[in-house]
């Protein structure tokens, strides 16, 4: 379903945070400046693949790389070197809103989130009961989105982004989003994908999610692949490592 070939991420860190037409200017005559690049590298020569209907869980220190291999999975970014091979329509639920117009109101932004989605708007009016039942937003349908709070711009978006079973379900810790009530609807939601067969690859800081969801595990550390196997497995080598690094920093 998924095919990742030695795929690894460069970031010019220079160019990344301090890029302006003037640093451009300056960089012609400043030789110490030219040499400022930092080249940075997200993730380095990783490769596995993901079966058809297989729940894959990525987990790893922040920044270890995991948010950036989702979105060269989606397609949101090109990988440096390397190549993936996605067979299967993809539901990215990674920067949950990113869509979203802040002063539209959430009922405009059901349809426009849905056209970016690809949904036609014949097929949102006849879900769009259902996606304000989900997201238990019926009373400030109307209300512009730059109003909202995180966690209501979250539900909105988690509750547009899986009215439909996609093929494969791309998620960043979506499950930490709103109230603990939307926390568990939303598990819920996930869980009944999976059993629908849809494909997953999950990132998330909570071991307890990524053992109940997750068959197997990717462990990724400074953008390169530790260790892949059963879910259980791998969580408890990680568990007892990020243990040993708090022991030794003590």
């Amino acid at each position: 379903m998924i095919n990742i070939e030695n795929v690894s991420m460069r970031f010019n860190l220079g160019i990344e945070k301090n890029f302006s037409i003037k640093e451009a200017f300056i960089a012609l005559f400043d030789k110490k400046r030219r040499q400022k690049r930092t080249d940075f590298w997200a993730l380095s020569d990783v490769s596995f693949r993901v079966k058809k209907g297989e729940v894959i869980g990525l987990i790893g220190s922040n920044g270890a790389g995991k948010s950036t291999l989702l979105k060269v999975v989606s397609g949101v970014m090109k990988p440096t070197k390397g190549k993936v091979t996605v067979n299967g329509q993809i539901s990215p639920m990674i920067e949950l809103g990113a869509g979203f117009d802040a002063e539209l109101t959430a009922r405009e932004n059901i349809y426009l989130n849905g056209a970016i989605l690809g949904y036609s708007k014949e097929f949102i009016d006849s879900k769009f009961d259902e996606i304000v039942d989900f997201s238990e937003l019926k009373d400030f349908l109307d209300v512009p989105v730059k109003n909202f709070s995180s966690g209501m711009v979250a539900k909105l978006a988690f509750s547009i982004a899986t009215i439909v079973n996609p093929e494969i379900l791309i998620v960043d810790e979506i499950l930490s989003v709103g109230d603990i009530k939307f926390q568990e609807k939303s598990k819920n939601k996930m869980m009944e994908m999976i059993k629908g067969g849809t494909t997953v690859l999950y990132v998330s800081h909570s071991l307890e999610s990524i053992k109940e969801l997750c068959d197997r595990v990717v462990w990724i550390e400074h953008g390169k692949v530790v260790k892949i196997g059963p879910a259980k497995e791998i969580i408890e080598e990680y568990y007892k490592a990020q243990m040993g690094k708090e022991l030794n920093a003590k």
